[in-house]
């Protein structure tokens, strides 16, 4: 099973989605600091999750999810 998940900085206006087939794991990493990309804006919250069988249609959705229209919907919600 592979998560597509959106989580939004405590402290900055940023907003990241991925995906993921442990996402315990991949929370962790963000809030640890151990994840590159998103380092400095740590601490998160997660604010979206959707779960797929395989990781093709993940990809898919999470592409989506990255589009204009999604990021300022995703935006509402974290707010």
């Amino acid at each position: 099973m592979y998560t597509v998940y959106a989580i939004q900085s405590l402290q900055h206006n940023y907003i990241y989605v991925w995906l993921t087939n442990d996402l315990e794991r991949r929370l962790s990493q963000h809030n640890w600091w151990k994840e590159q990309t998103t380092r400095p804006y740590a601490p998160f919250e997660l604010i979206f999750t959707e779960i797929f069988k395989t990781r093709p249609s993940a990809r898919l959705r999470e592409k989506y999810l990255k589009s204009g229209v999604w990021k300022e919907f995703l935006k509402k919600i974290g707010k």
